[in-house]
């Protein structure tokens, strides 16, 4: 069979651990055979990171910039007992948020759904998808603790002072920050994210208690929806609506899904996890980083595995989910294909999705969907990842 070509590069960030190990073996197994891969390629692995002082990672940033797409293997953010664990020169910062914040970026997070792994909310028929603003709020905070009280405040550039509180005693306390050019940036991340796919957005802050920091999302976010959107959206027959985020989470529950939720930074950090965890596994969750300037960078939703590659060390045989990796490759191989109009690339995507849930619902799976996985006639098995990624090839072939 003659492999597919590609035009155009897509940019490649290596990884950590045990999704490492999944990243070469996809490659081998499933994708070398039937594509002629061209990929500029970026080792983000933690000792490379140490070793060029984390330039590799703006290095890697810069190339999803120029090529427009990449995809990036799940990777360690040290903390203490990792820097002692590799002999790091430093407790470098997290990947993902340099390269976020380098595209300015919003993440959109879907669950992969299989027949015969249920949603424990037996409504959602459709995926949700978690668009989550990737900047400031928890995340870039400055925080203090105040252990004997004392009056607290905060300077504002004009010169007036406003008091956060006049502690009595010890207390903690932090400052946030958000500014007008990310959130317009989330906004036109998400209605464009919206638009491609045809699917209703929500967005939901706290405006009623946060009167000028969350208000000031609603704002922006109404301001260029009704500029830049509302006559496409009405024409696409697309809706766009407000609501408060306890509201947003209590219609959640009552909805089939097939929607975008766009949430503030920690909200959609929480809202993530608990979807992946209600559609079945975290392990089953693409995750996709999108610039206001149409760049893409695809990856899973999880960490490295970090249980399993002990194991794997050892020479155990290990059973870990590849589905997210397999997802993050099949999503940055189709966006190539549709720049660069290689409908055959974009072909092959779709059907490497299609032949990873077809070997799912056939009943060969990793171990982690065994206790999930009910259908009428069908006895599932547990594979380890090697097995199940030969069992995905056979469909492929």
């Amino acid at each position: 069979m003659q492999k597919i070509k590609m035009k155009n590069a897509i940019a490649e960030l290596d990884g950590d651990e045990m999704t490492r190990v999944l990243w070469a073996d996809i490659k081998e197994i499933l994708l070398k055979p039937f594509v002629e891969l061209n990929t500029e390629y970026y080792d983000l692995g933690l000792k490379k990171r140490d070793e060029t002082n984390d330039k590799i990672t703006t290095e890697a940033g810069n190339a999803i910039k120029r090529l427009k797409v990449g995809v990036k293997c799940a990777t360690i953010t040290p903390n203490a007992e990792r820097v002692k664990e590799y002999s790091l020169k430093e407790m470098w910062k997290s990947p993902n948020g340099t390269i976020r914040s380098l595209l300015d970026g919003t993440v959109f997070r879907t669950p992969v759904i299989a027949n015969g792994i249920l949603p424990l909310v037996a409504n959602w028929v459709k995926p949700i998808t978690i668009a989550r603003h990737a900047y400031g709020d928890i995340y870039s905070a400055v925080e203090a603790y105040v252990p004997n009280g004392g009056k607290v405040e905060i300077l504002l550039p004009s010169g007036e002072r406003k008091t956060v509180k006049d502690l009595k005693g010890a207390g903690v306390i932090m400052a946030m920050h958000n500014t007008d050019e990310s959130i317009k940036s989330f906004a036109r991340s998400s209605f464009n994210y919206a638009f491609d796919i045809g699917e209703p957005l929500w967005f939901a802050t706290k405006d009623t208690i946060s009167k000028t920091y969350d208000h000031r999302f609603k704002d922006i976010f109404q301001e260029i929806f009704e500029s830049e959107y509302k006559e496409r959206f009405e024409k696409a027959g697309i809706e766009y609506f407000y609501t408060l985020i306890d509201d947003a989470v209590a219609r959640i529950m009552r909805c089939e899904g097939g929607l975008i939720w766009a949430c503030k930074n920690y909200d959609g950090d929480v809202m993530s996890d608990m979807l992946a965890s209600a559609f079945g596994s975290l392990a089953m969750m693409t995750s996709v980083l999108v610039s206001p300037d149409n760049c893409y960078e695809y990856e899973a939703a999880h960490g490295t595995v970090t249980r399993h590659y002990y194991k794997y060390l050892k020479g155990e045989e290990t059973s870990t989910n590849p589905v997210a990796t397999i997802f993050a490759w099949t999503g940055a191989l189709a966006k190539r294909g549709q720049l660069d109009n290689n409908k055959e690339l974009e072909a092959f995507a779709k059907r490497l999705e299609s032949a990873t849930l077809k070997t799912i619902e056939s009943g060969v799976m990793t171990k982690d969907l065994l206790p999930l996985f009910k259908r009428n006639g069908v006895t599932p098995r547990g594979a380890s990842s090697t097995e199940f990624l030969k069992e995905i090839a056979k469909y492929l072939q």
